[in-house]
């Protein structure tokens, strides 16, 4: 995969070089298809899955145009998180292209929220922040808070916050070829009770790691945590990847309680459908 620089009001997209030269898909919240473990576009044959967090890299970065050519369907997920693609964006540098950026202001609140408990609230605002309340009833997690405002520093404070997964979600994604690779260094792993060595064991068997055990804290031991509150600042990661699908940079207060990809892409179309109507 390669993002390269894009004219003025070129907007975000996708191009397949597998498919084709003209197999080209725009980074809009009116492809999405499915949102089960990332958000998915699709449009005819080309299809773009896991994209959340390279959009939230290039959100965070004010990055307008690109054009990304990738040549299979998944966007890299490299370390779970927007770190790795932010660094490549620090080395690359940015342009300003000498053209007032489009920003759409929401004029009403927009609410929804699902039959989960789950919800999303957007609120007029002269500025684009997020509260993020994640609460999955777990003993390890806990509910975890976390804040973007103009006083944020995306690239220390966000980018780095990888995606998480529940030992009892392992075998079962792996099976289904959700993790790709075998390879447990993209995911912090939740482990909500104490778990026989013998089937830790196994399960670091199957992933070809050397050794896991269960840390005191209730993770996985193959990683540390960059944050306390990793986990809730990557659901602010989500959501900052999955509302810029909207297709311009938005002025609202975000506030998400248990959000996840499927209620962010929902309240993102009713945003876009407002931009679009603000258009006419």
């Amino acid at each position: 995969m390669t993002v390269e620089p894009a004219p003025v009001n070129h907007g975000i997209k996708f191009l397949r070089t597998d498919i084709g030269e003209d197999a080209v898909i725009e980074a809009l919240v009116d492809y999405v298809t499915t949102t089960a473990r990332g958000t998915t576009l699709e449009k005819g044959e080309v299809k773009i899955s896991t994209l959340e967090h390279l959009m939230a890299a290039l959100s965070g970065f004010q990055i307008d145009n690109a054009l990304i050519k990738i040549d299979s369907q998944e966007v890299p997920i490299l370390d779970g998180s927007a770190k790795p693609y932010m660094e490549q964006f620090v080395a690359a540098g940015i342009k300003d292209q000498g053209e007032p950026r489009k920003i759409f202001t929401l004029k009403e609140k927009i609410q929804y929220t699902n039959e989960s408990g789950c919800e999303v609230v957007l609120m007029p605002d002269d500025d684009f922040s997020v509260d993020l309340m994640l609460d999955f009833n777990s003993k390890v997690l806990g509910n975890q808070y976390a804040r973007f405002n103009r006083n944020t520093n995306f690239v220390t404070d966000i980018a780095p916050c990888r995606t998480f997964v529940f030992f009892h979600e392992l075998e079962p994604l792996f099976q289904h070829n959700l993790i790709k690779g075998g390879d447990l260094d993209n995911a912090i792993v939740i482990v909500e009770n104490p778990v026989p060595q013998s089937e830790l064991d196994r399960l670091a068997a199957l992933f070809n790691v050397r050794t896991l055990e269960r840390a005191p804290e209730g993770y996985l031991n193959h990683l540390e945590l960059r944050f306390s509150n990793e986990c809730a600042r990557h659901k602010l990661l989500d959501i900052m990847g999955d509302f810029s699908l909207v297709g311009v940079p938005i002025r609202a207060k975000i506030i998400g309680y248990k959000s996840g990809h499927g209620i962010n892409t929902q309240v993102a179309k009713k945003v876009r459908e407002a931009y679009l109507n603000s258009l006419k």
